[in-house]
């Protein structure tokens, strides 16, 4: 790797916390040729590809088929591969989706395979929710870029002046934004007349939003970690039941703190030490990275993209207090396929 390189993997692992039990990049190497791009199966039923997650719909089974591949995106760009991602993001969101029930419903029907997690088939809520607990964040949308450019009504929040970058805020608060290609903030009152929401249906989603993320915090406080900020998605299913949809307190959708040095460093005016997407987006960031100047995007190298694989292993077993499993070394595609072999809509009419 030239000087360039060494001086970027540097950077990147400047925001890794030592962890004696995390993988080795000789651990991880030889999953970098089975990193899971995409999926194209057959027989499963409608495809869609979303920015990490495959997702195959069977209608008439009211069900999802939801793929996490080990696609990696920041600032709405994919940008490459991290192996095992897919496996450490789906397992992750199963061990809090099994602590979160008592709140609310869950999408979830199956976990037949690592990577993937069979869901019923919900009318989604045209809004990403996110709530926050700290004035932070390095994208357009983000607490601290808004602050920062002098924002102080935040979609509909009230921020007072005089706050800094990482301090908490008095109590957790909503800053939903919309979905599409290009996220955009919006208020209450924005939902309402874009007709995304009831008022109704907002208050029980604000108020569900706040309850998972009381519990997250809790349950992360327990295993040393803060859980900064987070993006929930939820739907209704035939009946008009709320439930919880995609993912939850992910390192994709969530941003994680260690809790233990957090003061030390926010009083001296330092980054968090983070086991999230977001020191990749900071890490992003110091190579130079501009949105619309595509000469700026700097080359995610192996080093990089195994060193991002540790992370994320670190980050599940700090979250689950479990050992991160690696699976055997082959195609993570073919394993998927057959584990998805009775879901297989051929197989289904068979049976019937």
């Amino acid at each position: 790797m030239g000087w360039v390189g060494w001086v970027g993997l540097v950077g990147l692992l400047r925001f890794t916390v030592y962890n004696p039990l995390m993988f080795s990049s000789n651990d991880l190497q030889p999953y970098i040729p089975a990193a899971l791009e995409a999926t194209h199966f057959t027989g499963l039923g409608e495809h869609y590809e979303g920015k990490v997650r495959d997702v195959y719909t069977q209608p008439d089974r009211s069900l999802r088929i939801l793929v996490a591949t080990d696609r990696q995106s920041a600032f709405d760009i994919k940008w490459c591969s991290i192996p095992l991602k897919g496996q450490v993001l789906n397992q992750i969101s199963a061990w809090w989706f099994e602590r979160i029930g008592d709140i609310m419903p869950t999408q979830v029907l199956d976990i037949p395979d690592p990577n993937v997690t069979v869901a019923k088939r919900l009318k989604m809520v045209p809004i990403e929710i996110v709530v926050r607990g700290y004035l932070t964040g390095s994208s357009k949308t983000s607490a601290w870029m808004n602050y920062n450019a002098g924002v102080r009504d935040f979609c509909g929040v009230r921020l007072p002046d005089g706050m800094v970058k990482n301090q908490p805020f008095k109590n957790a608060i909503l800053t939903p934004t919309t979905k599409g290609e290009d996220d955009e903030l919006i208020d209450p009152p924005g939902i309402f007349a874009a007709k995304l929401a009831t008022v109704a249906q907002w208050e029980e989603i604000a108020d569900k939003a706040l309850q998972l993320f009381a519990r997250g915090q809790e349950l992360a406080a327990k295993r040393g970690l803060i859980l900064v900020d987070t993006k929930y998605e939820m739907g209704y299913d035939e009946d008009g039941t709320l439930m919880i949809a995609d993912e939850v307190h992910t390192p994709d959708s969530s941003r994680y703190w260690i809790a233990e040095t957090y003061e030390k460093r926010f009083a001296g005016a330092q980054e968090p030490e983070s086991l999230d997407k977001e020191f990749f987006r900071l890490w992003l960031r110091e190579q130079g990275f501009e949105y619309g100047d595509t000469t700026t995007w700097p080359k995610i190298t192996d080093e990089v993209r195994l060193s991002l694989s540790a992370k994320y292993i670190d980050l599940y077993e700090r979250i689950t207090g479990q050992k991160f499993t690696l699976p055997p070394v082959g195609s993570t595609a073919a394993r998927i396929e057959k584990n998805l072999e009775k879901y297989r809509i051929e197989e289904l009419a068979i049976k019937n």
